[in-house]
């Protein structure tokens, strides 16, 4: 499964104490329980990703200090990213993978004019998010009163007006979104384990 490529990347890096995998059924709980590090606690999404993710939040032991939520269905993440982000999070309190934006962005506006947007300064947002805990279940709570939708934990605490360091990513970390994402990540994967050095 894609999902076991990202355990497997977070289990060498060391950074996770505790892992709680958010599953959306019975059939896809059985499988992804054969792939988990541990200590691991299962737990059942909900219809939004805020909704999981409080989810898995809720499920966390009082004495972590800080949580990474990462998308199972990114499976490029490596090690040294996660070893990176825990250094960056605990001196900062938040911080993203995010790589630069290549394409020119433009937003259509209501009377259908375009406008363009300085790609400069535009990152497109990568998983995993790294956060304090007391900083994230603060963004949370403020999600849940307010009624909010977001599409990514550092919505939530950009609400909090809290500054965000970005790691840049400079490698392939893309998302398993559509049917036709899965060959480009084979790919991706296949091309990875050829560049990996033989174990002795």
């Amino acid at each position: 499964p894609v999902f076991a490529h990202a355990a497997a990347a977070f289990a060498a890096s060391g950074v996770a104490d505790f892992y709680v995998v958010v599953y959306r059924d019975q059939r896809q709980m059985l499988t992804l329980s054969a792939h988990t590090p541990t200590p691991c606690v299962l737990v059942k999404g909900g219809a939004e990703r805020q909704d999981s993710v409080a989810a898995a939040l809720a499920a966390l032991p009082p004495d972590i200090a800080y949580v990474f939520i990462h998308d199972c269905a990114r499976p490029l993440v490596s090690p040294e990213q996660l070893v990176a982000l825990h250094k960056i999070v605990v001196r900062e309190h938040a911080v993203v993978l995010a790589h630069r934006v290549t394409d020119t962005i433009k937003k259509h506006r209501s009377d259908a004019r375009l406008r363009t947007l300085e790609r400069e300064r535009l990152w497109a947002m990568e998983t995993p998010q790294v956060f304090s805990r007391d900083l994230l279940d603060r963004a949370y709570a403020r999600v849940a009163k307010k009624k909010l939708r977001i599409t990514d934990d550092a919505q939530a605490v950009e609400a909090l007006d809290h500054p965000i360091a970005l790691l840049e990513n400079t490698s392939p970390n893309p998302k398993l979104t559509t049917p036709g994402d899965l060959a480009y990540l084979e790919f991706l994967l296949a091309r990875a384990s050829d560049a990996a050095p033989a174990s002795a």
